[in-house]
């Protein structure tokens, strides 16, 4: 097995692509060890010391390393993910499959502005940003802001509100009679 790495925008976090599909469906993201258990993969990169975060994606899986150098941890983390994938275990614990999206918000009457925006982000936002390394989720819409959720390697990275601002928020109010603003939460 033969895994690639890529380096992100974010120099805390690095893209690990196996070669094969990691989650089937939402990507998830682990921001601490406990958070993790329900993932045999996830939990096991967290073993490594210098992990504190993984983000799993269709086809990669996104490790963000606290002071650590990447030399260091590099080659336990490929080791990690070698084995798990030759060992045949799920990636998610069984019955963990459905994800607990938190309550998104918005006013009844902006309902056709909301699948609106979410078509967009799934369309234009989204396969971008995963090829980055991360994932990005609507939360809201309340008085013209946009409000999302920036995941994997785009949580914490120094050019996020670049992207944000410059990007999503231009498309968004392009497209979208009504938006004036996104914002990260």
């Amino acid at each position: 097995m033969f895994i690639q790495t890529e380096a992100t925008p974010n120099p805390a976090t690095l893209k690990f692509l196996p070669g094969r599909d990691v989650l089937v469906g939402e990507p998830r993201d682990f921001r601490q060890a406990e958070s993790a258990a329900i993932s045999p993969l996830a939990a096991a990169l967290f073993d490594v010391p210098g992990v504190e975060g993984v983000f799993l994606g269709s086809d990669f899986i996104s490790v963000t390393k606290d002071t650590a150098e990447w030399s260091h941890i590099k080659p336990a983390i490929l080791g990690v993910i070698m084995e798990h994938f030759l060992s045949g275990k799920p990636v998610l614990a069984d019955g963990t499959a459905e994800v607990v999206a938190g309550e998104e918000f918005f006013e009844e009457s902006d309902a056709e502005t909301v699948e609106v925006i979410k078509e967009l982000l799934a369309t234009r936002v989204r396969p971008a940003v995963a090829m980055d390394g991360g994932d990005i989720t609507f939360k809201g819409f309340k008085e013209g802001t946009v409000f999302l959720h920036m995941q994997g390697a785009c949580s914490g990275c120094p050019s996020s509100t670049a992207t944000l601002k410059s990007g999503i928020e231009n498309l968004l109010r392009h497209f979208v009679p009504g938006v004036e603003a996104v914002q990260q939460v």
